[in-house]
């Protein structure tokens, strides 16, 4: 039976260009379904751009472009950060699509059916920047100026004609879901955020605007444009040919295995989009994973602080299997993280260039000049290397279940400790000592040890994929082997095949770079 997995990366807007939150959402999110993929599973990850709403329009405005010219060059930015991240994203949505644009009308028109949208008049605090509604407990004056207090971006008083949602019925039903799936809001201090919201009680939520026209209209009355959260979170059902429930694509996807998603929009996805499912009888996500913000030096990243890291720069100097494998490292996932250039040096030299690349270097050149650039064939195990060996092996279930609950951070320790473990073992078995004495030994300990080298590799492959792809490939390792299956099975290797040349993996760099 075919086993199937959706995961989906927020979708990004486009008022500007990618910066280090957007970059950090899609590696998480590439990741998981990179790791899938080895474990077998048919995956489909989504990815794209949100692109309707007053922001856009005055962006495009300010830029003499028309609303949809406009999108079309700056979500093309987002494609392109897609191939500069190594991405494996099956299908990129816009929501300027037609595709979308049905699956937007027609849960408007489920909950038109359900009773939950009334017409009314909206008076309240908006802010254009998060397109959001606030309360006034949410906000605060500096300076002279409104803001939100979460995000302090400026507010606007809003007053006009809207339809509203009945988000207020929802508040027993979405407490009551929270209750039977303790997973569905990940990690648990989010979950805790969101439940003492709606505990405190939720107000319907206005979802059409009259004084902008940058949207998708609403049906029956043109005047008024979807509020853009309602049009946007449907995206996630878009990509999956909806409303056509009988579509292989829905059917094989929907409900979608984790939503990933940055902590500042977890009100949307884990209150809204919820409310909205219910309200439109569809099934609702299995789980909502809020990550904390990527901080530069300890602070938010601002222009005004003139600390913004730019990921497509860090890339150029330094590779993309380095900025990803040092972003889930260092970052603690669901927390709040600080990143520093120092900081990436450091883990690039310590635990890419010094561990795992120094072992893979180290091994090959042995083999290369002692064993005619074959992997030698094994005879006796002794008890070091079978403990080796089994170790990872009996670790699988464990690994499997971290990556299952998002836990990447403990993922990516046992990975490197393994890794550490590895270079140990050769430092301790001396194969050098053995080539005349006891050439046998060996054999066994370069077998093991390249043994040990393809596990770890198709354990990093996830997150450092060109790099394990190229030590994977000198090991003459297929693709299809590229699998959690293969860590589990003893006769992978081919000893018959001469080893293919590594160049260095990693490239130390020096701290005046």
């Amino acid at each position: 039976m075919t086993k199937n997995f959706y995961i989906t990366t927020p979708i990004y807007y486009p008022s500007g260009k990618p910066h280090m939150g957007h970059a950090y959402s899609s590696i998480i999110a590439d990741i998981f379904a990179r790791f899938k993929r080895i474990e077998g599973y048919n995956v489909l990850f989504l990815t794209g751009t949100d692109e309707h709403g007053q922001k856009i329009q005055k962006e495009a405005k300010k830029n003499n472009k028309d609303p949809k010219k406009f999108c079309d060059e700056i979500s093309e930015t987002f494609r392109s950060l897609t191939k500069i991240l190594n991405l494996t994203n099956n299908d990129f949505i816009r929501t300027t699509e037609h595709r979308h644009f049905k699956s937007v009308n027609e849960i408007w028109s489920r909950l038109i059916k359900s009773g939950d949208i009334y017409l009314d008049k909206y008076s309240g605090w908006y802010s254009v920047s998060d397109e959001a509604y606030y309360d006034s407990e949410e906000i605060q004056e500096v300076d002279g100026n409104k803001i939100a207090k979460t995000s302090g971006s400026p507010v606007e008083w809003v007053e006009e004609e809207s339809y509203f949602f009945k988000l207020s019925s929802f508040q027993t039903k979405l407490l009551e879901h929270y209750k039977k799936n303790k997973d569905f809001i990940l990690p648990q201090s989010r979950r805790n955020e969101v439940v003492s919201f709606v505990e405190k009680g939720l107000k319907d939520l206005s979802i059409s605007r009259t004084s902008f026209s940058w949207g998708i209209p609403v049906p029956e009355n043109k005047k008024h444009v979807i509020y853009v959260w309602l049009d946007a979170l449907t995206n996630y059902l878009s990509a999956l040919n909806f409303p056509d429930t009988k579509d292989e694509k829905y059917r094989s996807f929907w409900p979608a295995d984790v939503h990933i998603i940055g902590k500042d929009i977890l009100r949307f996805h884990a209150i809204f989009w919820p409310a909205f499912l219910l309200a439109a009888n569809l099934p609702l996500p299995k789980r909502v994973f809020g990550h904390g913000w990527i901080l530069s030096d300890d602070k938010k990243m601002s222009k005004s602080l003139g600390n913004i890291l730019d990921p497509i720069e860090i890339i150029k100097n330094y590779g993309t299997d380095q900025l990803r494998y040092y972003l889930v490292k260092e970052v603690s996932l669901g927390n709040d993280g600080s990143i520093s250039m120092e900081n990436l040096r450091n883990c690039i030299n310590n635990d890419l260039a010094n561990n795992y690349g120094n072992l893979c270097q180290r091994v090959f050149s042995f083999i290369k000049k002692n064993c005619n650039n074959k992997i030698p064939k094994i005879n006796n195990f002794n008890e070091n290397d079978i403990n080796l060996i089994k170790n990872i092996k009996s670790n699988i279930p464990k690994l499997v279940n971290l990556i299952n609950n998002q836990n990447l951070n403990e993922y990516i320790k046992m990975v490197v400790n393994f890794s550490f473990e590895a270079n140990k073992y050769f430092n301790d078995s001396e194969p050098w000592t053995f080539k005349n004495k006891d050439p046998e030994r060996m054999n066994t300990i370069l077998f093991t040890i390249v043994e040990q080298i393809k596990n770890i590799s198709i354990l990093l492959n996830p997150i450092i994929p060109s790099s394990t792809k190229k030590v994977l490939d000198t090991i003459n390792i297929s693709d299809k082997d590229i699998s959690i299956e293969s860590i589990k099975k003893d006769d992978i290797l081919d000893c018959s095949l001469e080893l293919k040349t590594l160049d260095i993996l990693f490239k130390k760099i020096e701290n005046d770079n």
